[in-house]
């Protein structure tokens, strides 16, 4: 499957120590990340990560347009619910695209968790589902 990283500054650091705790389950995965979060959770994970430029810069547009052609099947997207700074990614294109493409997001981590031990235990196979219908 292919994952998509995505957290604000204020939850980067909360991104790095989830991804070191299912490091082994992540490593089965195409990992996909805006700039810094893909950064971070390499440089403390060793993962292989696919890395977009920074929200800032156009990052979390990167990983939208991958969403729009199918090429993401999990987001864990990591949201400060203060609300987003300049800069930080718009989430409502993101969450809007997901529903739209009936893509898996968890803006928390007690959502990432459910989504990760589901992925572990082969839960998340529905697109190849709907994709034989």
């Amino acid at each position: 499957m292919n994952i998509a990283l995505i957290a604000h500054d204020a939850k980067k650091e909360l991104m790095v120590q989830f991804c070191i705790a299912y490091c082994g389950i992540l490593s089965r995965h195409t990992l996909l990340a805006t700039g810094t979060t893909g950064k971070l959770v390499s440089e403390a994970t060793g993962l292989n990560i696919i890395k977009f430029l920074s929200g800032s810069q156009g990052g979390s547009q990167q990983i939208a347009a991958r969403i729009g052609c199918d090429e993401i099947d999990l987001l864990l997207m990591f949201r400060d619910p203060s609300g987003a700074k300049m800069g930080e990614p718009d989430e409502n294109i993101l969450l809007r695209l997901c529903d739209v493409h009936n893509i898996p997001v968890a803006t928390n981590i007690a959502t990432a968790e459910v989504l990760i031990h589901g992925l572990e235990r082969g839960d998340l196979d529905w697109r190849d589902i709907v994709k034989n219908k």
